[in-house]
């Protein structure tokens, strides 16, 4: 089960206070309120394999979170210029989000495992007095560092009182440089990291309605790394990408490590582009020997608006698939699936089916518009195309 605790990463300080968080969204209906598991094959699809690797190191959550209702209005006002009312959703609902969150290890599973097991219960706790000596660690790490000016923390990192709530964006930065200050007196954690991407949905409906069925829907996504979050439209199935890879040669990437750092991109024998000659993704958790060289646990943050009877669904996936399939691909094949489960699976099965051999994750949170898609399947002649040429590789490696 996607929420089960164990036990955290050895001598790794851990971030505690009360967790509001469950592994259900509460409803309302005519007879109360009632608790629909976000586990059900019905609400959230999960399809996970460990390809041909030794160990499994893709690691997944999912929870709603109760967060301050004054920090939802305000990041609301502040990302779509909405004047929402939490009063007029009541105090059952009104802070009730969805937390889903899709890790892709690199170096060994300790960090992505971290993530899954705490990840989401940082977020929700982490408190704005805190960003003060979260900051005074993050400038000790020297080198990239030291001309580290907060982000999205800055107003609140010389002072916490008499300051305005957090925004999803500045916990969500918060809750990321944390996961770092945990691990950092972790011997595995200095070689070992993940990239991540987190998708945060809250319901703006009145009366209160749950993210699958919700009209009007506030989507923050906060990603490191080349972990993908994509949505797909009823409008002709199109898709919508909320996350770009954080790739040393990536031309945002590029530019902020040249700027702080000047040039230590080295292409490898294989024409891969790595960062200090070993890492591919320059934004991730963990990998704490590297981080005064620039690989940052900053994340990129997205947000959107989204009318939910305009989206099917969403979709997270691992580099095991986005690296054998298109944005277009991962979106069309959960096409007409009868279930989020299922939708997964498809996406999942023909990634394998490829030729992939790496860790392989998909998770499809369906939205308001499923089962409503318009227009043809895109990628339909490329999939059967891909399909018939990865049959004759395969016969060719039998032989």
């Amino acid at each position: 089960m996607a929420l089960r605790l164990l036990q955290p990463l050895k001598s790794t300080p851990v971030l505690r206070a009360f967790a509001r968080y469950h592994d259900y969204v509460r409803l309302a209906t005519a007879g109360g309120v009632i608790r629909v598991p976000l586990a059900s094959p019905k609400v959230i699809g999960v399809a996970n394999s460990r390809g041909n690797r030794n160990q499994q190191e893709d690691f997944y959550g999912f929870a709603t979170l109760a967060l301050d209702t004054e920090e939802l209005r305000l990041s609301v006002k502040k990302f779509h210029g909405i004047d929402w009312d939490p009063k007029s959703v009541g105090d059952a609902f009104s802070g009730q989000t969805l937390f889903v969150g899709i890790y892709d290890g690199h170096g060994g599973s300790a960090v992505s495992q971290y993530l899954r097991q705490e990840l989401h219960g940082i977020f929700e706790s982490v408190q704005k007095s805190s960003i003060p000596e979260l900051f005074v660690w993050i400038k000790e790490q020297g080198g990239y560092f030291k001309r580290f000016r907060g982000g999205a923390l800055a107003p609140w990192i010389h002072n916490a009182e008499d300051t305005p709530p957090l925004d999803l964006e500045a916990r969500a930065t918060q809750a990321f440089f944390e996961v770092d200050r945990n691990l950092s007196t972790d011997v595995v954690s200095q070689t070992c990291g993940a990239t991540a991407s987190v998708a945060i949905l809250h319901s703006l409906d009145a009366p209160a309605t749950p993210f699958f069925s919700a009209q009007k829907l506030s989507l923050t996504v906060a990603h490191v790394g080349d972990t993908r979050v994509l949505l797909c439209s009823t409008d002709g199935g199109k898709v919508v990408p909320m996350t770009e890879n954080h790739h040393a040669d990536a031309h945002v990437e590029s530019i902020r490590l040249r700027r702080m750092m000047g040039s230590s991109l080295i292409t490898d024998s294989f024409g891969e582009s790595r960062w200090m000659g070993a890492l591919s993704n320059t934004r991730c958790l963990g990998d704490l020997r590297f981080k005064r060289f620039g690989v940052t646990p900053e994340p990129q943050v997205q947000t959107k608006l989204l009318q939910g009877k305009d989206w099917a669904y969403m979709v997270l996936v691992s580099d095991g698939v986005s690296s054998m399939l298109s944005d277009g691909e991962v979106v069309d094949l959960a096409r007409d699936a009868p279930d989020p489960k299922a939708a997964a699976d498809r996406i999942l099965a023909f990634a394998q089916e490829l030729g992939g051999e790496d860790n392989a994750t998909a998770l499809v949170v369906p939205l308001a518009g499923w089962g409503r898609i318009r227009g043809p399947d895109r990628t339909r002649e490329l999939r059967d195309y891909k399909r018939a040429q990865a049959a004759g590789s395969e016969r060719q490696r039998r032989m």
